[in-house]
């Protein structure tokens, strides 16, 4: 046994290619530059991964969109500046209370935000979409199979929540504390919450008509003032006049 200089594995054999190519007068076999640059069709590139958390979010926000609103935009400039804020960081966007008669595009600009934050591939889309009747009817004692404690964590915990109609339901000591509680947690969580209602906040004083203060109560309404972009929404009601048209 003796000792071998000669390297051994695969640099003996890296060796000895070299040695053969020098021998024969051909190119230098170093390696040249390797052009290691993603472009945006790469995994890897952020411009990649953001198309990919966007489709996976559409996705998401048309399975849980009621096939009447699946062709929803934000138009309004308030409700696409609402959404950009939520999709950068849900914490401070705030509530988003539209306001206004039946009819005037509130359902729709409401399902619009929803997805455009999906559209601005979010790290984390999730929403729940209901209206206030059907809310209560989830989280009075029966309305779940999981019980009213679970169901109102759920929604008080989910990222993106969207109320649709409240104001509707009958006035009640239980729908008021419901309400509060479901909402004051989103509000000391600085989770987003859109809210959509044919009843002013408060009513102009001098006229007589309800609003959602006397609905709700001095201490809710005081939290959606407070912590919401308010947008009202006026005109006559578009679906009668789709009718009409028809």
């Amino acid at each position: 046994m003796h000792d071998d200089p000669r390297p051994v594995g695969g640099a003996a054999l890296l060796a000895r290619i070299r040695s053969i190519l020098a021998a024969r007068g051909l190119a230098d076999t170093t390696p040249g530059p390797t052009d290691t640059t993603l472009t945006p069709d790469d995994p890897g590139h952020p411009d990649y991964h953001h198309r990919q958390r966007a489709t996976v979010a559409l996705a998401r926000w048309e399975t849980a969109t009621p096939y009447r609103y699946r062709q929803a935009t934000a138009t309004h400039p308030g409700v696409i500046a609402w959404a950009q804020r939520a999709a950068v960081d849900i914490r401070d966007a705030g509530f988003l209370v539209l306001t206004g008669g039946i009819g005037t595009g509130k359902t729709d600009q409401a399902y619009g935000a929803l997805r455009a934050i999906a559209e601005a591939g979010p790290p984390r889309f999730e929403f729940i979409a209901t209206t206030a009747p059907d809310m209560y009817g989830s989280l009075r004692p029966g309305g779940s199979d999981k019980g009213t404690e679970y169901e109102l964590r759920r929604l008080a915990t989910v990222p993106l929540l969207l109320l649709d109609d409240l104001g509707t339901e009958k006035l009640s000591e239980w729908t008021e504390e419901a309400t509060y509680r479901l909402i004051n947690e989103r509000y000391n969580q600085c989770l987003p919450l859109i809210v959509t209602t044919n009843l002013p906040i408060r009513t102009p004083h001098g006229e007589d008509r309800p609003d959602l203060a006397g609905r709700l109560g001095e201490r809710l309404t005081s939290r959606l003032a407070e912590a919401s972009t308010l947008l009202a929404f006026n005109g006559p009601d578009r679906r009668r006049q789709n009718r009409n048209a028809a």
